[in-house]
Formats: C-alpha cells, sequence, structure tokens
C-alpha cells in the first residue's frame, strides 16, 4: 500500500511519541504506510481541514475523530 499523501507534513508522523519509537513504529506501520482512511488524524484532515486536527490527537482514535467531526 502507498504511503499517505500528507506524511512529509504530518506532526504525528514526524515528531510525536518520540519517546516511544516502537509504539510510534507500530502506528506508523498501520496508518501512514498502510490504510490511512483508518487514521483518525486522516479522517479529520479530509473533513475539516489541517487546522482541525487537533495536535494530541492518535492515529488509533476513530472514535475521538468522528466526535470533532460531528461537532
Amino acid at each position: 500500500m502507498a504511503e499517505c499523501e500528507v506524511l512529509s507534513s504530518c506532526v504525528f508522523f514526524n515528531d510525536k511519541m518520540e519517546k516511544m519509537p516502537a509504539t510510534a513504529e507500530g502506528f506508523k506501520r498501520q496508518y501512514c504506510r498502510g490504510d490511512n482512511s483508518k487514521c483518525a488524524r486522516y479522517m479529520v484532515l479530509k473533513a475539516l481541514g489541517r487546522p482541525k486536527v487537533p495536535i494530541d490527537l492518535f492515529p488509533n482514535q476513530e472514535d475521538r475523530a468522528r466526535e470533532i467531526m460531528t461537532g
């Protein structure tokens, strides 16, 4: 599967979880280099735009993403 189209500018991919490299790599493999349609950050970005993506939103927080998108 192709890499996420916003990979190079994604705060999570580039900066988040630097103290947890193994966990971060798992997320990156699953969401950033896998099925980004399930990535909570990507979901919010596509629905509402980059400014609406919370800095602390993790890729696996789909429920939280849905809450953000529905207001």
